[in-house]
């Protein structure tokens, strides 16, 4: 009985996607190098900055087939999830959620009414953060970048090593940095 058990289990585990990443209870993708926070931006900012990491902000939702193809496809690609992991203090905010969110500007609104605040339309939308935030600005307002929608693993590598790097600083923009980088790859 325990071999056939444990055999299910096993084939079980088998037909799983390569990529696949738990879900948790709200219906959004848990990877590990997701950060479990009381979602204050502010706080959640000074931890990233004394890790040395970029803070990102994930605003996904439950059932979203962007959220899925960037969670098993783009995300697990080794280089994509050293960066996720080294460089970037990721935190998690659901579309549609009612967990109390506080924004740099010390705002506290529900998750879906601090999307709205921002602007958010679209899943899954990934906002940069700086490392300095003056006080009375929102996260939206803040952004080294927001990017709504699911890109491609040369996409979403380019604006993590983009931030990462801080090329933003001097000016060039990130379209025109991938399009640098995308020459680079070709004449290789």
């Amino acid at each position: 009985m325990l071999r056939r058990i444990l055999m299910a289990a096993a084939l079980a585990v088998l037909a799983l996607p390569a990529g696949a990443v738990t879900i948790g209870d709200d219906g959004l993708h848990k990877p590990a190098w997701l950060q479990d926070t009381f979602k204050d931006l502010r706080e959640d900012l000074a931890d990233a900055k004394a890790a040395g990491k970029h803070l990102m902000v994930i605003v996904e939702q439950s059932g979203c087939i962007y959220c899925t193809k960037m969670h098993e496809e783009v995300f697990v690609d080794p280089a994509i999830e050293k960066l996720l992991t080294e460089d970037f203090y990721v935190v998690q905010m659901n579309l549609f959620g009612s967990v109390e969110i506080t924004d740099l500007d010390g705002t506290a609104l529900p998750e879906s009414e601090m999307a709205a605040r921002w602007g958010v339309m679209f899943t899954p939308t990934m906002l940069f953060l700086p490392g300095e935030v003056p006080e009375v600005q929102p996260a939206a307002q803040a952004a080294i970048a927001t990017v709504p929608g699911a890109f491609g693993k040369g996409t979403v590598e380019a604006m993590l090593v983009w931030v990462r790097d801080g090329t933003y600083e001097n000016g060039e923009h990130f379209q025109k940095f991938l399009a640098a980088r995308l020459a680079e790859d070709k004449a290789e």
